[in-house]
């Protein structure tokens, strides 16, 4: 089996292919630092499974995503990221992911998330899966927040916590006012009227400490 390891660290790639030897010891593993470089492997090698990151340089994890949706790659992509998975697991199943494993979980959930996605499966937490439920019993599948976009949920975190537009712009490297008319579709989208309302909302949701 071959397996494409997406991530701009190279300790974290030469961690994840050494800690998945120690159960896969057959498997192959390669290498990408980027989205572009991840694309171009997937679209042009056979691989059997491609763990991708979501903060990567540029466009970011979940782009790459979208852009193997947008040509046609059939190969399955599990997300292994810091980030928790309020903030993009349903997103990124979404996209076409058959899973999310945060790098803070145990290393046999990992593997397991492997194993399962090697057999054609996906890999929910069980965390999530209740989520997940809690959500259709209420009569809705996705929080407001998931209606963002990719760049929308990033100024929301960023607003929920305590920076100001300015400040926003100068991190994302944007115009402060892009910043604003990100924040003005971000209100729109979630039917809040102030920067306090989002920050409660983004506090509730565990998006910000």
């Amino acid at each position: 089996m071959r397996i494409l390891l997406v991530d701009d660290h190279a300790i974290v790639r030469h961690g994840l292919a050494a800690l998945l030897r120690e159960s896969l010891p057959d498997a192959e593993f390669g290498e990408a630092e980027d989205a572009a470089g991840g694309l171009h492997a997937l679209a042009y090698q056979n691989w059997d499974l491609a763990i991708v990151d979501i903060a990567l340089p540029g466009r970011n994890g979940l782009d790459l995503l979208a852009d193997l949706r947008a040509a046609r790659i059939p190969v399955p992509v599990l997300i292994v990221s810091a980030h928790a998975e309020q903030d993009y697991a349903i997103r990124a199943l979404k996209l076409g992911a058959v899973g999310y494993v945060c790098k803070q979980s145990a290393a046999d959930t990992l593997v397991t998330a492997v194993r399962r996605a090697l057999a054609g499966g996906r890999y929910i937490s069980p965390a999530l899966a209740e989520r997940l439920a809690g959500s259709l019993a209420s009569g809705t599948t996705e929080a407001s927040h998931e209606s963002l976009s990719n760049r929308e949920l990033q100024v929301l975190k960023l607003i929920a916590s305590g920076l100001t537009l300015k400040e926003i712009g100068t991190k994302l490297s944007l115009s402060e006012k892009t910043v604003a008319t990100y924040r003005a579709r971000i209100t729109e989208k979630m039917g809040f009227a102030s920067n306090v309302e989002l920050t409660r909302y983004a506090m509730r949701q565990g998006l910000v400490d």
